[in-house]
Order: structure tokens, then C-alpha cells, then sequence
């Protein structure tokens, strides 16, 4: 199906919705669906809820906002409390559905004060399928929407028709919250999440001339693996100021070591647990 044929059928879907709060991001997908719902309601039977917390990267925050500017629609923030709850901080591998469902807890509330009719999220039929993503539940649990799912549209759809849209989000990486950089068992804290916020900052100022697109630093405990894209290791490991970036942020004289960029590394003990599964 074209992209023309898949927009279209994405804005009459969210057409049957009523008004739409769309937990957002910022990234491609809520992206999407955001720009779906206002052209297929109008701006201002559509808002975006955007969850303020430790774990959202400030780069992150402000590029939603502007995001909702250009698009001419409401941006609620309100300051999330994941970390208030023991199975977000103990970090174990069910975090995601604890954070989701404090993001999504909100939403609801929010959508309910203010008289919107639905709640819908950037969930994409890829992710169901992504192997495990706790978070998924937590969606289900509340009966929040997920139209890109719905639809079945994968990433390469999603990110045909924002291309096709004019969204500037349309190539945009991935972005997965802070906390998914820190190993599972590891406790979560403000401390923590703000020196890898720091640290990819660092990194991604001293490569800059190479343009780096994804690249993470990882809290291992013991270490720090800094993942940036595989064409980019060999620059990364010839950068000696690198390292020192690295701990200056907060990491102490732990060791730092470069890989190449992989989503979900820190899933690999989970995948080892499952079996037939590599």
C-alpha cells in the first residue's frame, strides 16, 4: 500500500476516536499519530501529553514542545512520579510496565479532566511483535488506543508517511528513555539517569564532526559501554578524550568501553532466560 493510501487510512481510523489526547514522546510514531489526529479532528480537539520526569532527556522535552507549536496543538507536562515507585527504582526487567503505567495512569486522568474522549499511543505493530515490552500491558490494561499498531503499520510505513507528511521527526532515532540505559538490578535514581544525560551529551559533542545518530551510554555497575553507530567505533576509540568525557560526567574512574550501537543490549540477559531463543 502506498503512503498516500496508509495516511489516509491511519486519519479516518483516528477519525472515529471523538477528541484525542495522544501520550507523546516525541518521536516518529506518537509523532504521527499526533499529526493524524489534528488532521483528522482538528488542532483543538487534539492535545499531547508529554511525561516530565528524570528519565526524559531535557533535548527531548524541548523538541517535543516545539514540536506541538508548529502543529498548533495543546502539550500537557506534567511531572510524572516513576520514581516513587519501588518496582521502577528496584529496576527489574518488568520496570517499563511501571513506568508505563504511571505515564499512562496520568494520561488518563488527564484526558478525563479535560474531556477528551480517548487516549492513544505511538505503538507500532513492529513493537508487538518486538520481543518484551512490558509496557504493551500496561496500554492494554487501561484500554488506551494504539492506531499504528491497529493498522498494522511497521517503522518503515510509520516513517514513510511523516516523510511524506513534511514531520521533521520523520528520520528521526530512537529514543528510549534514560533508565533503559541502566543495566536491570542496578537501582534506579536521579543521580544516575542525570550522568548518563551528561555523558551522551559529552560524547556527542566530541563527535560531532561524524554526525553520530544512535549512540548510548550504558550504566553496567562495574563499567560503562559506550554504543555508538559501527561506522563511527574506530573514531570513538581513536578519541582520547572520550573516556575522560565520560567520567567527568559522574562515572568516577569506572572503566568505559566502545561497542557498536545495538537496541535493547541490556535485554540480552532476558533473551538467554527464554529458551530456544538466542
Amino acid at each position: 500500500m502506498d503512503t498516500i493510501a496508509l495516511g489516509d487510512r491511519l486519519v479516518a481510523e483516528i477519525a472515529g476516536y471523538g477528541s484525542v489526547l495522544v501520550a507523546f514522546s516525541g518521536g516518529v510514531d506518537s509523532s504521527l499519530v499526533l499529526a493524524a489526529a489534528a488532521r483528522a479532528l482538528g488542532a483543538d480537539r487534539v492535545a499531547a501529553m508529554t511525561a516530565v520526569s528524570a528519565s526524559l532527556p531535557a533535548a527531548e522535552r524541548a523538541a517535543a514542545e516545539r514540536f506541538c507549536v508548529a502543529l498548533g496543538v495543546a502539550h500537557h507536562r506534567p511531572a510524572t512520579g516513576e520514581l516513587r515507585r519501588a518496582g521502577y527504582r528496584e529496576n527489574g526487567p518488568r520496570r517499563c510496565y511501571f513506568c508505563k503505567s504511571t505515564v499512562l495512569d496520568a494520561a488518563v486522568e488527564l484526558a478525563g479532566r479535560h474531556g477528551y474522549d480517548t487516549v492513544a499511543t505511538g505503538t507500532n505493530a513492529a513493537d508487538l511483535t518486538a520481543g518484551f515490552r512490558p509496557g504493551i500491558e500496561a496500554a492494554q490494561e487501561r484500554a488506551v488506543r494504539s492506531p499504528l499498531a491497529d493498522l498494522g503499520m511497521s517503522k518503515d510505513a510509520v516513517r514513510s508517511v511523516a516523510r511524506d507528511w513534511g514531520l521533521r521527526t520523520w528520520d528521526k532515532p530512537a529514543a528510549a528513555c534514560l533508565a533503559s540505559r541502566i543495566a536491570y538490578g542496578i537501582e534506579i535514581s536521579p543521580a544516575r539517569l542525570a550522568r548518563v544525560e551528561r555523558a551522551e551529551r559529552a560524547v556527542r559533542e566530541l563527535l560531532a564532526r561524524h554526525q553520530p545518530r544512535d549512540l548510548r551510554v550504558r550504566d553496567l555497575g562495574d563499567e560503562v559501554r559506550l554504543e555508538v553507530d559501527a561506522e563511527l567505533v574506530a573514531a570513538a576509540l581513536a578519541d582520547e578524550a572520550l573516556p575522560g568525557a565520560v567520567r567527568a560526567a559522574g562515572f568516577g574512574e569506572l572503566p568505559v568501553r566502545v561497542a557498536a550501537f545495538r537496541s535493547g543490549s541490556l535485554n540480552d540477559p532476558l533473551r538467554a532466560d527464554v529458551p530456544g531463543r538466542a
